[in-house]
């Protein structure tokens, strides 16, 4: 592949062709993602930026660091999940795990991942790296050309800001939580997107007026921003934004079914019904399914760190056949044709 950090041209002289890419969270099924960018290198495409939360926030931070997809499955394979559970000694009782989300709004303090994340970086990504967004700053690849978006990083994270009630993306909300954008780390960015509530303590900034913000999960509000990159109305995108989401291609109108039977079926529904609510109204648009790579991992929960390696293989099976069928093409789905899907979808002849 050509070099990611440089990136100069929508399409080069050896074919390789520029892509922005939207990464879907979901705990431990991050190693279905590593196995469609695995795809996505193999057919010639470079990563220029990223957004995600979660574990798309983890596989970001690992792709811009310059890190194959081919050296990020072989990370998550080795990877023992069951170490992320790093909860004091009495969580390994139902007691103790209701007394750690009473005492830290959380059950596990989330040091394990972080620190396994540093070695990851520091192993595989560019030697010369700080670990902060200074590394990630962007610039629009063609020369002349003025930046036409907001986005001056080529990372970016969300996360749920509890105390302000809203969705953070980060860094460019470092300023409003008492951080430089460019200074703010890498890790801290990842340890508030990926913090899955009552799973993951939450993470406690201070803001610039010396209030606290209690930041969790970005899939809390918005697991799938997949707008996050695209140009301003009436323009046409110069380089595909591929979404990766990590469930299967949804049926037109429909929401997630909830079966409710009790009170806590009831209280799962309204979760998931505020949850996935501002994504549906994303992706039920049909330029926004168009252009999304479905891998059906509804198989394998988000918090099931007990993984198997039969799972785990399975999630990185259906990572790379579901990117291959989305860019060959497969029963019922065409092949990515990216001309015809600015004729469709974002040509102004096309509204």
């Amino acid at each position: 592949m050509a070099d990611a950090h440089s990136p100069t041209s929508a399409s080069d002289a050896a074919g390789t062709q520029r892509v922005d890419l939207v990464l879907e969270g979901g705990g431990v099924k991050g190693i279905a993602l590593a196995g469609a960018l695995e795809v996505l290198e193999e057919r010639g495409y470079r990563v220029n930026r990223v957004a995600g939360s979660s574990a798309g926030a983890i596989a970001g931070a690992l792709s811009t660091a310059g890190i194959s997809g081919a050296t990020m499955v072989k990370i998550l394979r080795e990877t023992d999940y069951r170490r992320f559970k790093d909860g004091p000694f009495y969580t390994r009782f139902l007691l103790g795990k209701a007394l750690s989300i009473l005492l830290h709004n959380g059950i596990h303090r989330g040091d394990y991942l972080t620190s396994w994340l540093q070695q990851q970086l520091t192993t595989h990504g560019r030697p010369d790296g700080t670990g902060t967004f200074s590394d990630l700053l962007y610039r629009d690849p063609e020369p002349g050309l003025e930046q036409e978006d907001d986005t001056q990083f080529r990372l970016v994270l969300t996360a749920s800001d509890l105390s302000a009630g809203r969705l953070r993306f980060l860094p460019e909300d470092a300023d409003d939580l008492g951080r430089s954008p460019e200074q703010l780390t890498v890790l801290e960015a990842v340890r508030a997107s990926m913090s899955i509530p009552v799973f993951f303590r939450p993470v406690r900034w201070r803001t610039a007026t010396g209030k606290s913000a209690w930041l969790v999960d970005g899939g809390l509000l918005s697991n799938f921003p997949v707008s996050v990159f695209d140009r301003p109305e009436g323009q046409e995108p110069r380089w595909p934004t591929f979404g990766i989401k990590l469930s299967a291609r949804p049926e037109t109108h429909l929401g997630v079914v909830n079966k409710i039977s009790g009170p806590l079926s009831f209280a799962k529904a309204v979760v998931d019904t505020v949850t996935g609510f501002y994504d549906r109204m994303h992706i039920e648009s049909s330029h926004s399914r168009a252009r999304t790579i479905f891998i059906d991992t509804d198989a394998v929960r988000p918090a099931e760190f007990d993984l198997s390696d039969e799972d785990q293989e399975m999630l990185y099976r259906k990572g790379r056949q579901a990117t291959e069928d989305f860019l060959d093409g497969a029963a019922g789905q065409e092949a990515w044709d990216f001309p015809q899907y600015i004729s469709r979808y974002r040509s102004p002849h096309s509204r």
